[in-house]
């Protein structure tokens, strides 16, 4: 049997879940759009079943679930259910397993941070090296932890309750068809 007007709404469901991701990482400052644009879908048809895989940029999950730090977590006060969490490995100073703070380095220029060097201390006044300020960006991150921002999980949560009455109507509409 096929399941025409079933896999129909399968495809929109998947196309909403998408397009609703979308909309929730651009309320979530996300700048340069990579993330954005490597959402997809794909759909892949069994005997007796549709297999929906959604696709995104490796870390899209962990802004999606946050991550704990190693000394507290920003996202208890979203959701408590993250598997992720950076633990100290050991190594100098206990920063073993915290994030390269080279991978900062573009989103610091993009977000046209340059910091000054305090007053009453050694350089006042001068510009933070780039270097320095990506690892106490990555340095922060590792103790800390980044928030949840449930973009991809709600768009899931809204697409399931938004086309379940939807699914049932198409899986009747297929077996009616089938019975004419």
């Amino acid at each position: 049997m096929e399941y025409i007007s079933f896999k129909k709404s399968i495809e929109s469901f998947a196309e909403y879940v998408i397009k609703q991701a979308r909309v929730n990482l651009s309320k979530k400052d996300n700048q340069d759009g990579k993330l954005s644009s490597s959402l997809t879908s794909k759909i892949d048809s069994v005997p007796g079943a549709f297999i929906i895989r959604f696709y995104m940029e490796n870390y899209g999950i962990f802004q999606d679930k946050g991550v704990r730090g190693v000394e507290s977590y920003y996202a208890d006060k979203v959701t408590s259910s993250s598997p992720f969490s950076y633990k100290s490995k050991g190594g100098k100073f206990g920063l073993k397993g915290m994030p390269p703070p080279k991978a900062f380095d573009r989103w610091t220029v993009r977000k046209g941070l340059a910091p000054r060097i305090e007053k009453g201390k050694a350089g006042a006044g001068q510009f933070l090296k780039r270097k320095t300020l990506d690892f106490l960006i990555a340095r922060s991150i590792f103790k800390k932890g980044i928030k949840a921002t449930s973009f991809f999980s709600e768009a899931l949560r809204e697409g399931q309750v938004k086309f379940g009455d939807e699914f049932l109507k198409a899986i009747a509409k297929d077996i009616e068809n089938r019975n004419k």
